[in-house]
């Protein structure tokens, strides 16, 4: 859903977001940032979804400075699920109520598109639920692997039962901070372009940005106008969701961002997206309370459960919610909670 762009305000600038971002009161951004999500979504709800990360493979050529995760071809750690083992992961999500797959892994040299052919189908002759599977990186690096444009990988893709895409892989849209953090990882224009692409096919997808690694207030704006620019164009994205860097393990060394810095790129993500119709509080990097709070600085949903999550656990963070502790969030937080699918569309309220 494409809602209106002056969300009956005017349209934030480039040069406001930043003086608002730097000098605002915080107590200030967030009503701003509030008082708009009231106006996009009026029923007094949060939502969320219940679905599983399954990370395939660890294996990953890129070698990212600000992952934990990943490990080389021959690494001891260093694996590829067996599909017996995703279906059982995937058999233990509907049993939980779970609608939706995010299923996501490294760049694994070994690995074409005629593997992912057979895992979706497979997956979707066995299950009823959505796959939002892959990346923007590792669906272009399966192209170069297959020897395929990305117009037809994606359409391969969604023809095997590719359902939506999740952002990741945006990190920071700033080629000279992607430069320093991951300099094998796609540009800024490839995700751009990968993700442009799968909106013209009907594929939908979220839009994600990671910050707390290095880069500027003016870094977070440019990512934030990147992602408006695309949806005015497009209209594709279904979500944004920021969410902080977490630097332990990793091989950059900086301070982990603050819950306050957290709060005010929230709620600047909400005040300059005022064509996104939802933004996704994270409770995986900040904890449970302060999901409460990130709910009146804009957020209207509270991502998913999460039954299985490994990439930020590699981090150190080892955040957990059920499915009624989030219910519980939601009415801590005055709102009432109710359960979605990956497309926002409501299955159940609470």
């Amino acid at each position: 859903m494409v809602v209106s762009k002056s969300a009956k305000t005017k349209r934030l600038t480039k040069s406001k977001a930043f003086t608002l971002l730097k000098n605002a009161p915080l107590l200030e951004l967030g009503q701003m940032a509030d008082g708009l999500r009231r106006r996009l979504h009026k029923k007094n709800t949060v939502t969320f979804i219940v679905d599983r990360n399954i990370n395939y493979t660890n294996i990953c050529i890129n070698q990212c400075k600000f992952c934990a995760f990943y490990r080389t071809k021959n690494h001891s750690e260093g694996y590829l699920l067996r599909q017996d083992d995703i279906f059982r992961k995937i058999d233990e999500t509907i049993k939980l109520g779970g609608t939706q797959i995010l299923l996501q892994g490294g760049l694994h040299p070994d690995l074409t598109i005629e593997y992912f052919e057979d895992l979706f189908r497979s997956i979707k002759a066995r299950f009823n639920i959505n796959l939002h599977a892959m990346s923007a990186p590792e669906i272009l690096f399966l192209a170069k692997q297959s020897g395929l444009s990305t117009t037809a990988t994606l359409a391969r893709l969604k023809a095997a039962g590719l359902g939506s895409i999740p952002g990741a892989g945006a990190e920071i849209l700033s080629d000279r901070i992607r430069e320093v953090i991951s300099p094998r990882k796609i540009k800024t224009l490839e995700w751009l372009d990968l993700m442009e692409e799968a909106h013209r096919q009907g594929i939908r997808s979220t839009a994600t940005m990671m910050f707390g690694s290095g880069e500027k207030m003016e870094d977070i704006v440019e990512h934030l106008d990147a992602i408006r620019r695309l949806q005015d164009k497009t209209g594709g994205f279904t979500a944004f969701i920021p969410w902080t860097f977490q630097p332990v393990n990793t091989k950059i060394n900086v301070k982990p961002a603050t819950g306050v810095e957290y709060l005010r790129v929230l709620a600047i993500s909400r005040l300059y997206l005022d064509n996104i119709s939802n933004v996704q509080a994270s409770w995986v990097t900040q904890g449970i309370k302060m999901m409460e709070v990130s709910l009146r600085f804009g957020a209207n949903d509270m991502g998913s459960t999460m039954i299985e999550e490994n990439v930020v656990a590699a981090a150190g963070v080892h955040y957990r919610a059920s499915k009624e502790q989030l219910i519980r969030a939601a009415q801590n937080a005055g709102f009432n909670a109710a359960q979605r699918d990956t497309f926002y569309r409501i299955l159940r309220r609470f």
